[in-house]
């Protein structure tokens, strides 16, 4: 078991800012602010800027939990054996004052620049993600589907802090990321399955791991997203433009999964993984640029 190691400050700041996934943190973030764009009626910009540092603190605090979690696990990966805590540049209670912190500090935001019931979501999606989502991941593919959960939080918790109230609106926005959750994921998993196998990660929804069955079922979740990317439309949330640039989107990542099912390689599937990156900024801002 690695000891922690003397390093500078600076390399200790480092550490820190890189226990916060800075980009994985900020596409959260981004989803999040789309969300409360999308809702506003009269968008304040110090406001939304202010909601996605809270949205960036509280995100920030899962990902440390995940990675105290998963200490030892990542320092089997050849992924993740470099992170501050498996390579002991800081030490496990360094990096849970660090997550407290951060956690406390974007809820306290949240609840009292906002309102209850995005804070509570926000508290809800981090314990989720940290505590239930995590350790699932050596249990099987039923982890993706808890942590979809969390991971389609962002933009109903962003529709939530800006208008104050639930409803059809939140909920479709949740839906749309929630199925999109599936092929993202398990397009990583399949990509990075040989190196998950080593920590005991069981992610792909097949037992056969990278087969037709794992890539039906890809190809499965992605169908949901062609007509749920109307219902904005339908809900007055957006225009005809945007339902239309969304449902081409949907198609050519229905297609991608179309290619794994095809071909079941580690390079259809990077495809695919790079699609889902495009995917969902694309259609949200489309959504967002047709409201405006």
């Amino acid at each position: 078991m690695n000891s922690t190691i003397n390093i500078s400050a600076v390399e200790k700041l480092k550490a820190y800012f890189e226990l916060t996934k800075f980009r994985l943190s900020m596409t959260v973030v981004f989803s999040s602010c789309f969300g409360y764009a999308l809702a506003a009626q009269d968008l304040n910009i110090a406001y939304l800027l202010v909601f996605g540092l809270a949205s960036f603190l509280v995100t920030a605090s899962a990902n440390v939990i995940n990675q105290i979690k998963e200490k030892d696990l990542d320092r089997l990966m050849s992924r993740t054996h470099s992170r501050p805590l498996p390579s002991g540049r800081l030490s496990v209670q360094e990096a849970a004052a660090f997550s407290l912190l951060c956690g406390l500090a974007g809820l306290a935001m949240i609840l009292i620049l906002f309102n209850l019931y995005a804070a509570l979501l926000a508290l809800l999606s981090l314990l989720l993600y940290g505590f239930v989502y995590t350790p699932l991941k050596r249990v099987g593919p039923i982890a993706v589907a808890v942590g979809a959960l969390p991971g389609a939080f962002p933009p109903m918790i962003g529709w939530v802090a800006s208008s104050g109230h639930f409803g059809l609106e939140p909920g479709i926005l949740f839906a749309i990321q929630f199925f999109w959750q599936f092929p993202h994921f398990w397009a990583i998993a399949w990509v990075l399955d040989d190196d998950y196998s080593k920590a005991g990660f069981k992610l792909l929804p097949s037992k056969g791991g990278r087969d037709l069955s794992s890539a039906f079922q890809i190809m499965s979740y992605t169908l949901f997203l062609l007509p749920l990317c109307w219902v904005p439309y339908y809900l007055g949330m957006t225009g005809i433009n945007s339902a239309v640039i969304a449902l081409l989107s949907g198609v050519l990542f229905l297609a991608q999964t179309l290619h794994l099912m095809k071909e079941r390689t580690n390079k259809a599937a990077l495809k695919l993984m790079f699609g889902s990156f495009l995917y969902l900024p694309v259609v949200q801002i489309a959504y967002l640029l047709d409201k405006v």
